[in-house]
């Protein structure tokens, strides 16, 4: 058996079209393809002038949080322990049960509080 090879003519929708080089449609597509990276690309040389970071700033304000947790923990605590003591000497001890969990937490706030704060900026307690 032996094949030949016809030449079959295709319509004029099948033929393969001849492209220009450059047409409105081929530069609009290139356009909206490339807009995003342009984009991105504008913005990098900004990005890459920022100076150095400076946080002298946070370290100081993390501190000033840390002089308050002492403070506030300082408060509570005392706080605490005078509502509990009034409430013993006065012969109610159950009613002095809450005093001394709000000294508890208290001095949570005053010890753990404090030590946390001055771990995030690496302070010295």
């Amino acid at each position: 058996m032996t094949r030949r090879n016809h030449a079959v003519s295709r319509p004029d929708c099948l033929a393969p079209r001849k492209h220009s080089t450059l047409s409105k449609q081929s530069f609009a597509h290139a356009a909206r393809v490339m807009a995003p990276t342009l984009f991105a690309l504008a913005f990098a040389g900004v990005a890459h002038a920022q100076g150095t970071m400076d946080f002298s700033g946070a370290t100081t304000l993390m501190g000033t949080f840390k002089t308050f947790a002492i403070y506030a923990g300082a408060v509570i605590c005392f706080g605490g322990l005078i509502f509990a003591g009034i409430r013993m000497m006065s012969g109610r001890f159950q009613d002095a049960i809450p005093g001394l969990f709000g000294a508890l937490f208290g001095a949570g706030v005053l010890g753990w509080g404090a030590g946390w704060i001055g771990s995030l900026t690496g302070q010295n307690m």
